[in-house]
Order: structure tokens, then sequence, then C-alpha cells
């Protein structure tokens, strides 16, 4: 939920448009995997909390 919140933030910074990231834009119908960003996001994340437990 807070990703959806900082979601415009974080398009400023570049996520969400990285090469890896899957749009399909077809008349009438948008599919959009951010697979790069979520990758990232994810690796952020897990060092994040990897550095509070410590």
């Amino acid at each position: 939920m807070a990703l959806g919140l900082l979601w415009p933030l974080l398009a400023k910074l570049g996520l969400g448009s990285l090469p890896g990231d899957i749009r399909v834009e077809r008349k009438g119908f948008t599919f959009y995997f951010p697979l790069t960003t979520s990758i990232i996001v994810s690796a952020l994340i897990t060092l994040i909390l990897w550095i509070f437990r410590r």
C-alpha cells in the first residue's frame, strides 16, 4: 500500500520505466508488469531490513 501511495514520487526517480519492465499496449487495453522495478525495490527493502535487524 505504501508503494502505491509513493508511486508518483518513485516514477519521478525513474522507477517503473526501466529496461525489463513489461508493457503491452493495445487498443482499449494496457498491461504493465514492472519486473525490473519489483526486483530492485525488493532488494532495497531486504537490504534495509537486514541492516535494521543487525
